[in-house]
């Protein structure tokens, strides 16, 4: 029963590497849709049903508590498969709630009605379907009130990230922060609102210039994830772990072990 974490494709990992390092004495079971990524270009029904039956295949490998570490899923699915009913002793939790937290300086469970914060021009930063859900917004407004917030859809990041192609990568992001900067000459903070970001942080940061705040999804979530198992022991389970993918294994180890810079090895799901 080891805790699942789960991702269109690779940009879960920063997540996962976080979680790891956070949490040493829990077991992760890590699985990557790389078959069908990116989600970011998909429709909201698509990346629902997608998620669902990745999800339902988590279950059955053991994992009562799944972490939908993409920010595509998590906009478009994760409501409609809470409001939809969950099996008796599962759970799905996602990326967006950390973020927020930290952002408006609120803790999980904190009910209170939306109050001024200290922060008031946001940069959102994320696939093209997360900024269509406004999903991030969405929250924001219930924690937070008097914060303008800029998206900017990314696209052609994730696939670049996924086909290893760095220089690719980091052009495109320099473009998208330009865009951003002409509607939001000066924001306060950025949200990396996708987990295949954190690889290109200091790309993003050194495009914005130091005074911008750039919030990371990896360690908030770790952090998080954290504070929840120690409210929710019964989530931790134990067991086996592993890494699974819908791809090519092989592929995927390979692009795994260059991301994270430590040998790691996949197995189809």
């Amino acid at each position: 029963m080891a805790v699942g974490i789960f991702d269109s494709g690779l940009g879960g990992l920063t997540v996962l590497n976080a979680a790891q390092k956070h949490l040493p004495d829990v077991e992760f079971l890590y699985y990557g849709d790389n078959a069908r990524a990116p989600y970011g270009v998909r429709d909201a029904e698509d990346v629902y049903q997608l998620t669902r039956n990745a999800v339902q295949d988590m279950w059955s490998k053991g994992c009562d508590l799944v972490i939908l570490a993409c920010n595509t899923a998590s906009a478009a699915a994760l409501r409609r498969l809470q409001e939809e009913g969950l099996p008796e002793g599962k759970r799905v939790l996602g990326v967006f709630v950390p973020l927020i937290e930290a952002l408006t300086e609120r803790q999980w469970g904190d009910n209170s009605p939306p109050r001024e914060v200290e922060v008031k021009h946001v940069a959102l930063f994320a696939t093209p379907a997360t900024v269509a859900s406004r999903a991030f917004q969405r929250e924001l407004a219930f924690r937070a009130i008097g914060v303008d917030v800029e998206a900017q859809a990314c696209g052609g990041v994730v696939d670049a990230i996924e086909d290893g192609d760095m220089i690719l990568a980091e052009a495109l992001v320099r473009s998208h922060v330009d865009a951003l900067l002409r509607k939001m000459p000066k924001p306060q903070a950025a949200i990396l609102g996708c987990t295949h970001y954190p690889l290109m942080e200091e790309i993003f940061q050194d495009a914005l210039g130091q005074d911008v705040k750039v919030y990371s999804q990896g360690n908030l979530v770790a952090d998080s994830l954290g504070d929840y198992l120690q409210r929710h022991p019964d989530m931790l389970g134990s067991g086996a772990g592993g890494y699974f993918t819908t791809g090519d294994p092989a592929r995927v180890s390979v692009r795994a072990t260059q991301f994270l810079r430590r040998e790691m090895s996949f197995q189809a799901a």
